[in-house]
């Protein structure tokens, strides 16, 4: 960087801005952050870098024997992205060559594609190269066409930090070589490749996780991305030979480096030619429409492109032919299939200026086919002259119409509705076949339905079964709970041996203790089986049982609930705190959580706390707390002197123990001080600046002494070698990377206590 810094230059004067800590921090200095949140921290170190690579690189005339440069653009999404565009700042020019370079921060996406808003049609020059983490590629467009352009790359996945560059060159046209290469240093080198003409254009290509530092001997930058730090550069090669592209970094770290070499000359835009011809389907059942795309190599010229279309069988039928649109890629067309009787396979053919594309297409043949949703149906227990219904869904769920001629039923108390026979069902068409059980009689039941069709086998069968039962009488009753302790609410259920008469079935319920109240009586719905009700209890003091009685019809049934006496209990988070070392004056509090764990409400009556420095707060006593009810204690350490201590907090509550102690620790000890300087960058530097010292001296002294051990880089210093009671003088001074120093900022005092 001789040729930019001077001896004599003026770096300007960096604007402290400084405070005074007394506590510990986590950790005496800053850690780095990611090295893509790094790039935007350097990025305005490049502002004044990036305007004078411009400014060391004009472009040369058009029209030259080698190529010369013309416009680049470029996009760096700081997200991860699946597609990226980027637009050339200015209209192209016809019969110029586009290099487009694509980088990004993984090794696990991929470049699904490259194309852009003009046709063209791009080919890899070389990669993907990958580095740690990182991958890079190089494609091209000769003999582009002219206009407003805008290229688009699609990744395989959203891929991470990518990085596209779009560079426009005249004058250039086939590819001759590549070399590709990736390392970890502070320096990118694409390796050795030989080129074989003269007023080759030698292009080289970066993609880093630090930041460009200096192009390569002899090389152009075009362009330095931000906040990447990921460039584009080129040369001219006069003579065939070895030739490398290289690039300085701003630091070491992963990179991929890569070279492309184009012949100097000019090429046609790519032609139009057909690519491919597929269709959404590749089987048929029957008839069916397909839809077919007939696709390009590149965009069809003006007037479009003619597609000859032929099918090798009569089942299937194309149009004689597609146009595919001036400027588009692609056109649509429709394949019509009849139904066959036998399976076959139809090729259809596309044809242009000699090309030709083929797809083929199984055709099934159309076969009919029956599915039931069930083949049983279970109706269990059903009361006698209470019919139960349940339904089949048929589903012809073959490739032709299915008809079904006929359906039947077998059993006594089994009977089907709902499918009038004859039946026709298109392919995917359902009906709903209703089948009811009515027993006259108690007792197990079997049946079966069948269902003619003209599918294979012709007939499918459902299997049924059910048992009549006598009217509805009491069978059960039951409660969530056998056993409470203090005031709670108990589910219970009474169950029927069937479903309950029209009108209900009441049931009448009685309990053994006043301590367990239960309603007068509960009714079961008519069709139901069963009904709740709730059974409140109320504490007790001593043991004892209480049983609940069902009664209907002449028929009882019992349940016991034990009932137990409630007691209380407190239970502590914890039964020690230690505070650690803590700054003297400076009181630090923990809590405690007092739960009542008990099956009665617990009482609190006092908390007292013994030991010099330790008090407590948070608890207003006397305390009620219901069972699984908390309160917070808090705990407090503020040490007057130094040394360890000890103390107790008592809690005192009618459980049993009476008290809970809670033991206590902590140290106290003298605070520490550290001096935290930060600073402005300097806006007036016709130098870029490399680094910043720190000096300091005892206030009312002149002897200033550099603090820091090496230069910074940051905009920020913590000064933690200071002493208590005494004043500082600090000042900052910026550095070149030559060494030279400005003059030093304003001064600032620091005063330690």
């Amino acid at each position: 960087m001789s040729d930019i810094f001077s001896t004599s230059s003026f770096i300007g004067r960096p604007k402290p801005v400084c405070g005074v800590s007394s506590s510990f921090p986590s950790g005496r200095s800053a850690r780095r952050g990611a090295q893509r949140r790094d790039r935007l921290l350097r990025g305005l170190r490049r502002v004044a870098l990036i305007a004078l690579l411009a400014g060391l690189a004009p472009m040369a005339m058009r029209g030259a024997t080698a190529a010369t440069f013309v416009q680049v653009g470029y996009s760096t999404p700081q997200t991860p992205e699946a597609t990226v565009s980027v637009a050339y700042p200015s209209a192209q020019t016809a019969g110029d060559l586009n290099v487009v370079v694509v980088g990004w921060n993984d090794t696990t996406s991929t470049v699904e594609s490259v194309t852009d808003s003009a046709g063209n049609v791009y080919h890899l020059a070389i990669g993907p190269t990958t580095g740690k983490g990182i991958s890079q590629s190089i494609y091209y467009a000769s003999g582009i066409a002219g206009g407003s352009n805008t290229v688009t790359v699609k990744f395989s996945q959203a891929a991470s930090y990518p990085d596209i560059r779009v560079v426009e060159y005249d004058g250039a046209a086939t590819l001759d070589v590549t070399a590709g290469k990736s390392g970890n240093s502070a320096s990118t080198s694409s390796g050795a490749a030989t080129t074989t003409g003269a007023n080759e254009l030698i292009v080289g290509a970066n993609t880093v996780a630090t930041g460009f530092g200096a192009a390569g001997s002899g090389y152009t930058v075009r362009v330095v991305t931000t906040p990447d730090g990921d460039i584009e550069e080129d040369r001219t090669a006069t003579a065939a030979g070895s030739n490398n592209a290289k690039a300085t970094l701003d630091g070491s770290g992963p990179w991929v480096m890569q070279m492309a070499a184009f012949a100097a000359g000019s090429a046609a835009q790519d032609p139009a030619a057909l690519s491919g011809l597929t269709c959404s389907s590749s089987s048929e059942t029957g008839a069916a429409s397909d839809a077919c795309t007939v696709t390009l190599t590149a965009a069809a010229p003006s007037g479009g492109l003619t597609v000859t279309l032929a099918s090798s069988s009569s089942a299937v039928t194309v149009p004689s032919s597609v146009t595919v649109a001036s400027g588009a890629t692609s056109a649509t067309f429709t394949a019509t299939a009849t139904a066959v009787s036998t399976a076959q396979t139809a090729t259809l053919t596309a044809t242009a200026s000699g090309v030709s594309k083929t797809f083929a297409i199984q055709l099934n043949a159309a076969t009919p086919a029956l599915t039931l949703s069930a083949t049983s149906l279970a109706f269990g227990d059903v009361t006698e002259n209470s019919p139960v219904t349940k339904t089949v869904t048929l589903t012809s769920s073959g490739t032709a119409a299915l008809t079904v001629s006929g359906v039947s039923v077998t059993g006594t108390g089994f009977s089907e509705s709902g499918v009038s026979t004859p039946l026709t069902l298109n392919p995917g068409a359902t009906a709903t076949l209703t089948v009811k059980f009515d027993p006259t009689t108690a007792g197990a039941v079997t049946g079966t339905v069948t269902v003619s069709d003209n599918a294979s086998p012709a007939t499918a069968t459902i299997s049924l079964s059910g048992t009549g039962e006598a009217d509805a009488a009491l069978s059960g009753l039951t409660c969530s709970s056998s056993s409470e302790t203090g005031a709670a609410s108990d589910a219970c259920t009474v169950t029927l041996t069937s479903t309950a008469p029209s009108g209900g079935f009441t049931v009448a319920l009685a309990s053994s203790s006043s301590a367990v109240t239960v309603p007068a009586s509960v009714t079961v719905a008519s069709g139901a089986t069963s009904a709740s009700f709730t059974a409140t209890a109320t504490a007790v003091s001593t043991a004892q049982t209480a049983t609940l009685t069902a009664t209907a019809s002449g028929v009882s049934k019992t349940f016991a609930i034990q009932l137990n006496a409630a007691t209380p209990a407190l239970t502590l988070s914890t039964t020690s705190v230690a505070f650690g070392d803590v700054d003297l004056n400076t009181p630090s509090t923990q809590t405690v959580t007092l739960t009542s764990s008990g099956t009665a409400a617990v009482t609190v009556s006092g908390v007292s706390a013994t030991g010099a420095g330790f008090s407590e707060s948070g608890v207003s006593t006397p305390l009620t707390l219901n069972p699984g009810s908390k309160a917070t204690l808090d705990v407090e350490f503020d040490p007057t002197t130094s040394g360890a201590a000890t103390g107790t907090v008592t809690v005192s509550d009618n459980a049993s123990p009476a008290t809970a102690t809670i033991s206590l620790s902590g140290t106290g000890q003298a605070a520490s001080y550290e001096v935290q300087l930060s600073w402005e960058a300097p806006t007036d530097s016709t130098d870029p600046v490399a680094g910043y010292d720190v000096y300091r001296a005892v206030s009312g002294s002149t002897s200033y002494t550099l603090v820091n051990t090496s230069e910074t880089t940051s905009t920020s210093y913590t000064d933690t070698s200071v002493a208590d009671g005494t004043s500082y003088v600090y000042y900052v001074v910026s550095v070149d990377a030559e060494g030279n120093q400005s003059v030093p900022s304003n001064t600032y005092t620091a005063s330690i206590p």
